[in-house]
């Protein structure tokens, strides 16, 4: 495919200088930055992990684990089903 396409003075140095060094044809040169910038460029950002600080919650000294049921049915009230 042909395509007129203009170059920065800077981008066309560069790619001048990377065919020569490599010893590969400009369009070569230049076809390959494209296909790794787009690559680069199209592919979907990694984002941060999500991070948290767990902290010991503990139960207060009234409640225990031992009575769960009726801890749950308090804090849902009688009438839950």
């Amino acid at each position: 495919m042909k395509i007129t396409l203009t170059l920065d003075p800077d981008v066309a140095a560069k790619a001048r200088e990377g065919a020569a060094r490599l010893r590969r044809p400009f369009k070569e040169v230049v076809n390959a930055a494209l296909r790794i910038g787009l690559d680069s460029l199209l592919a979907p950002q990694s984002s941060k992990p999500y991070r948290t600080t767990p902290r010991p919650m503990g139960l207060r000294e009234e409640f225990s684990y031992d009575r769960i049921a009726e801890l749950l049915a308090q804090a849902e009230g009688e009438d839950h089903p």
